[in-house]
């Protein structure tokens, strides 16, 4: 994220910020060039995890106790197997109950099924096999039970419930077992179906009261720029709901008009998006340590168990592991549904900054306990369904070169034709030039990545 103009104060106020950049005038792009001829990518060179940065190696290393390089063969071991757990849901169809990795290099993929005839599948793939007693559709159905009965139950002592997917069970995360208990059943929920687990952790939204950083919200409150977006002809970029409503006025690091935000959602998900003037600039990137750059490739929905690293205005650069994905969280302000847990470690005013899995984007921060003094969990709400809700393009590598020109406001498909800017879903199934491919991974979908192309992504019928 270099600007037009640069000065010390600048760099140290953006230390920890993502996705945008102040610049005096407009810049001119050129088409970005057709991919050149050649044999299809790997899951690693497609995810961009074959060409980490320094800066993401070093954070891997403090937080998560790697050399560099186990950190780099992590970034690899994790962007195969997300593609082999793709291949292994599809092939296991309705007897799939999850997968997740493990290893302090994330050498090893466990793949749950409830047929004991999927374990020859499974091992052919390189992962290890388990068979549970409940598919992860069926935990699913329990936990939406739970959302329901949330709507009617004001239990401020259930802050937590989640598919637990290596212990093929939801739990609830209370500050008391009568509390759950009493939760659980008025969701009509049998005891047997929920673990309990008795904690003091209250997460809390993460917003901040406070002056002298990157991105205010109508000159009171902070928060963090996530990531760079384009809808339409506009830019801006996509940050936590809870940070402010539509209408609200934001300026940046250096009190200078920025823009308005647009769309807001909160409580219920925890999603926004402020569309910029013509003074500020999206970029591919956000910020690390001592002012260097990650660069955004995509959205690749990393696994369980994956290594993934926050950037915010108040702590900076940190990392952390994936522990659980559509994790409901009971905030003091209401409940959120589908945010992802992280053992990474966050403050006020580090909401709505951005969190990657190597080069991937994950999604923005929410919530969380704790502090990064003595530790903490953080909770995040997913890049992919916020994107599509609002129907944004996320700014990458890629797609830096392209040019800025007014577009469908909503990608549309023709038919289930692969159409880029559309979010898809693992399982979703498209046609490409004649032929059928389902989806292994959540991803939205970029020009450079169609699916004959991308066989990390997807899978030819």
């Amino acid at each position: 994220m270099t600007g037009r103009h640069t000065a010390v104060g600048r760099r140290a106020a953006l230390a920890a910020v993502g996705a945008l950049v102040v610049t005096t005038l407009p810049t001119a792009a050129s088409a970005a060039a057709p991919p050149a001829p050649g044999p299809r990518p790997t899951a690693s060179q497609t995810l961009g995890a074959d060409s980490p940065p320094a800066g993401l190696l070093t954070a891997m290393g403090r937080d998560l106790g790697l050399t560099p390089n186990q950190a780099a063969t992590r970034l690899l071991n994790e962007a195969e197997a997300g593609t082999r757990a793709g291949r292994l849901r599809t092939a296991l169809d309705s007897h799939f109950a999850g997968a997740w990795l493990s290893g302090p290099t994330s050498a090893s993929l466990t793949v749950a099924t409830t047929d004991a005839a999927d374990v020859p599948t499974i091992r052919a793939e390189g992962a290890t096999a388990v068979v549970v007693a409940t598919t992860l559709a069926e935990l699913e159905a329990v936990r939406d039970r739970l959302d329901a009965a949330a709507d009617s139950a004001e239990a401020i002592d259930t802050p937590l419930w989640y598919v637990d997917v290596p212990a093929n069970r939801v739990a609830v995360q209370a500050t008391s077992r009568s509390a759950a208990e009493a939760f659980v059943e008025s969701a009509g929920v049998a005891a047997e179906e929920v673990a309990v687990q008795v904690s003091e952790e209250r997460p809390r939204v993460l917003a901040d009261l406070v002056g002298g950083d990157p991105y205010y919200i109508d000159n009171v409150a902070r928060c963090s720029v996530g990531f760079s977006v384009t809808r339409s002809w506009r830019q801006g970029f996509a940050t936590a709901g809870h940070c402010g409503g539509a209408g609200a006025r934001t300026t940046g690091y250096n009190r200078a008009a920025q823009g308005v935000v647009q769309g807001s959602t909160f409580p219920g998900r925890d999603m926004a998006w402020v569309a910029v003037n013509g003074a500020w600039r999206g970029t591919p990137y956000v910020r690390a340590q001592s002012g260097r750059r990650v660069r955004v490739a995509g959205s690749v929905r990393a696994l369980i168990g994956s290594a993934v690293c926050r950037s915010g205005s108040t702590t900076g650069w940190r990392c952390g592991i994936v522990e659980r994905h559509n994790v409901t969280v009971r905030y003091p302000q209401g409940r959120v549904y589908g945010l992802t847990r992280t053992t990474v470690c966050a403050e006020p005013g580090d909401s709505g900054g951005p969190y990657v899995s190597g080069a991937q984007a994950q999604g923005v921060t929410s919530g969380g306990s704790g502090n990064c003094r003595v530790g903490g969990r953080t909770y995040f709400q997913p890049i992919n369904p916020l994107l599509s809700r609002y129907g944004l393009t996320l700014r990458t590598t890629s797609s830096q070169a392209a040019p800025l020109f007014p577009a469908p406001l909503f990608p549309v498909a023709v038919a289930d034709a692969w159409t880029a800017g559309l979010v898809y879903e693992t399982g979703a199934t498209v046609t490409r030039a004649g032929v059928r491919y389902t989806c292994l991974q959540d991803h939205q979908a970029q020009s450079d990545w169609s699916p004959e192309d991308t066989p990390a992504l997807w899978q030819r019928l």
